[in-house]
Parts: C-alpha cells; structure tokens; sequence
C-alpha cells in the first residue's frame, strides 16, 4: 500500500488519544491523510505528534509540542449531538473537508445481567451505539459529497459476533454496529461511500489489559490460534485498508482481526 494513497483526504477517528484509535490514526497518517483526532480527554499531545510524525518524519527534529500541520484534536464527546456536529463542522471548516470516518470511541462496562445497572448498560449503548450513530449523523452530508472517496469505518468486537458472558452491555451495544454497518452500507452505495466494520479479537490495549488477568488470560491465549493477543496496530492495517483506494468494492462487510479466535 501506498503512504501516499491517502493524501488530500480528511479523517475523523473517534477515541484517538490512545489504544486502537491511536494507532489508526498514525497509520492513516502514514497513508497521507490529514488527522482530526477526537476524544473527550483534555488533550492528546502525544497521539497529535506521533501522528504528525507519520506524516512527515522529519517532524521528529523539529521543536518538541510542535503542532503537526496534518493533525489536529478536537475535543469531543461522542454522547453529545450537539457537541458532535459542532465538532464535524469545525473539522470542516478547519481541515477543507471530510472523506472518512472512524467510528472508533467504546468503553466496556462488565457484568452479568443479573448484576448490570440500569445506568451502567445505558452508559455504554450511549457511548459505542449512539456516539457512532451521532457521528455518522452529523458527517453523512460531508462523506456522501465525497462521493467514491468517502468511507466510514465501524470498529466493533468479537464478541458482538459470538457473544461473551459477564460482557452483556458491551456485546449488544458491538453486535449493534454490525447490522448498523450493514443498512449505512445500503443507503450510501449509490454515492460510492462504502461503509464497513473490523471487528477485533483481544487486543493488547489498556482495556484488555483491565479486564483479562490472570487464568483468564491464559485460557484466552490457548484459544487464540495463532497463539497471541492482537496489538493495535493489527486493527490499524486493516482500517487504513478498508480506507483507501485499494478498497473501493469492499462494503458492507465485517472484517475480523482475532487471530482466528472466531471463523
């Protein structure tokens, strides 16, 4: 693949102050594209520059906290429209434009059923189902003018696919995406937008890093058939795939990147 294959073209990658959406936005970066880096922290200072670093390494000699020219954060949380499209608008406004979306923000709030709070489950639809419809909402306009230029990428979980016990809130909320993909997939087609989803096994994140210790996680590794937990960049490469041109008649599909956890 081509660094440059995306250069001229406007990214907007939710959660990207670190894990797996850190690492989709440097490698987006490396393909050429300019960054809009959101997320609800105050600021992502490192995610910026190793951003602005892959787009042009030479960025690394210059002055430290130097704000690189194709990566910009935008504050934002995800659950809040209003805040959503004015955040769309400014990246607009400020970058030239919107070609792709990634749909990336989640968090995990675990338990079984019979333990979830009410509050619980709807904090986690609202950031993983609602944030991603929230984005998508506010940036369908900029995406369809785009035209075969726009994409939209949905990072949603192995576990939305086979379920997970103690992870009921998460599942549904990640399975939810999937048939969201599908329908965006439909609806957008005749534009030449296509809309896909990749959909992680275990990734070597501080989410997983929180909620898979011990025995577990060496029941887990044993299971995985190449033997290993995914690092973010694993996500990343097929993102930036599904993202550029090489993917143009790819859509509605579900990428899994588990390392053969679930065929």
């Amino acid at each position: 693949m081509s660094d440059g294959d995306l250069k001229g073209r406007v990214a907007m990658v939710t959660g990207a102050a670190q894990g797996i959406g850190r690492s989709i936005a440097r490698l987006l970066g490396q393909s050429g594209a300019t960054l809009a880096l959101c997320d609800v922290v105050e600021s992502a200072d490192e995610a910026i520059q190793e951003a602005g670093e892959a787009q042009d390494p030479a960025r690394s000699a210059r002055t430290p906290g130097e704000a690189p020219r194709l990566a910009r954060y935008f504050r934002c949380d995800v659950t809040d429209r209003e805040q959503v499209e004015a955040t769309v608008k400014a990246v607009v406004e400020q970058l030239g434009g919107l070609h792709i979306l990634v749909n990336n923000a989640g968090i995990a709030i675990d338990g079984l059923l019979l333990r979830v709070r009410a509050e619980d489950w709807d904090r986690v639809l609202r950031v993983n189902l609602d944030g991603a419809f929230n984005c998508t909402k506010a940036a369908a306009r900029h995406l369809l003018k785009a035209r075969e230029a726009g994409r939209i990428v949905n990072i949603s979980s192995v576990v939305g696919e086979h379920g997970s016990a103690g992870q009921v809130a998460y599942s549904a909320s990640k399975a939810a995406l999937l048939g969201m993909t599908k329908t965006l997939a439909q609806e957008f087609a005749s534009r030449g937008v296509t809309v896909n989803a990749v959909s992680p096994g275990f990734i070597e994140t501080r989410m997983t890093q929180e909620h898979v210790q011990g025995g577990r996680r060496e029941q887990l590794m044993a299971a995985i058939p190449l033997g290993r937990i995914g690092a973010p960049e694993d996500v990343g490469q097929a993102v930036r795939f599904l993202c550029s041109p090489a993917a143009a008649y790819i859509t509605g599909q579900v990428i899994r990147v588990n390392g053969g956890l679930y065929m």
